[in-house]
């Protein structure tokens, strides 16, 4: 009797070195820094301009307000403090010396320079930085801005992430994002013509309120056309105290079910470049201020489900980008 082929010696993907047909953060890191990098969530008391007022108020209904960035320390401590305590946290998971601040918690760009280059220049001095990541989006890219981030992107490997979420603007302006898609791809064009050094995630949420798995893999695909360098997936997820959840509450949103989700991640993923780093490819909330889904909790079963999607329906990253590369060239 033959040898048993492994599901990772049969993988038709490339960007793996396990049983993953899509290109993996953890293969990323390991490619491109030697191995594990802790990413440490910051937040530096930025706001948002869809809170302000400048394009509108309340911020993204899905939002707390803590802007995304509930697992980072309060803005009120000091930068590499907020650095210390979640390097902390992790020691014991992840064995690693090497770091990556993540300016996580709301639109990390939306300050006047000077105020930016302080923080981001205070966050480059831990010991131990090998990138940075910076979460903002397309229209908080002034001209001065950019080219400070390029110049960035000359001392270090730094990744510009973009929310976009949908690029349906319907669904844009339901979820009071302040901006449509066409302001999201002005944005995006800016960092691309600016360095090829600044790394680019999109994220994207599936399970919108009024969208359906056609209206969400539109989004990949438009994504996809734009070929970023890494792509977050998330799961849309209720959180208390937004207007999210008194949609949820009053019965005027219904989160996807977990097979739902599994079944648009897969599909999602063979309509991105092979070579787009999947950054995330799911998420949750604070458990404390978790209101739906309750499956979102199992990320591990998440991820695992995906992946028999894929190998069970002989699936992969980028399987069907091509193909609809063309597809959109000849219409």
């Amino acid at each position: 009797m033959g040898k048993k082929v492994t599901q990772a010696a049969s993988n038709p993907y490339a960007f793996s070195d396990t049983n993953k047909r899509y290109y993996t953060y953890d293969y990323f890191l390991k490619n491109t820094f030697g191995g594990k990098v802790a990413k440490l969530p910051i937040d530096a008391g930025f706001t948002c301009p869809n809170i302000d007022g400048r394009c509108a108020h309340g911020g993204c209904i899905y939002c707390s307000d803590k802007g995304s960035g509930d697992f980072a320390p309060p803005p009120n401590v000091p930068i590499l403090e907020q650095m210390e305590r979640s390097h902390a946290l992790i020691s014991g998971k992840w064995k690693t010396d090497k770091v990556i601040p993540y300016f996580q918690a709301h639109t990390n760009t939306y300050a006047p320079l000077e105020i930016l280059r302080e923080k981001y220049e205070q966050a480059l001095a831990y010991p131990g930085v090998v990138g940075l990541n910076i979460a903002t989006r397309a229209d908080c890219l002034p001209p001065d801005v950019v080219a400070y981030l390029a110049e960035l992107a000359s001392r270090t490997y730094l990744t510009v992430e973009l929310g976009l979420q949908s690029s349906d603007d319907q669904t844009a302006a339901l979820i009071n994002r302040g901006h449509d898609y066409a302001a999201f791809v002005k944005g995006y064009l800016a960092l691309r013509a600016a360095s090829p050094d600044i790394h680019v995630c999109i994220h994207l949420i599936l399970g919108l309120p009024g969208e359906d798995e056609q209206t969400m893999l539109q989004s990949v695909r438009d994504v996809a056309t734009l070929h970023p360098d890494q792509v977050k997936l998330h799961l849309l997820h209720v959180i208390k105290d937004t207007v999210m959840a008194d949609m949820y509450l009053a019965g005027e949103y219904e989160p996807m079910t977990q097979t739902a989700y599994t079944e648009t991640v897969a599909k999602a993923l063979t309509l991105l470049p092979p070579d787009t780093v999947i950054a995330r490819l799911t998420g949750d909330g604070a458990p404390d201020a978790l209101l739906a889904p309750d499956w979102s909790r199992r990320k591990t079963a998440v991820v695992n489900d995906v992946d028999k999607i894929l190998y069970q329906n002989d699936l992969y990253q980028g399987k069907y980008y091509q193909s609809e590369v063309e597809h959109v060239s000849e219409s």
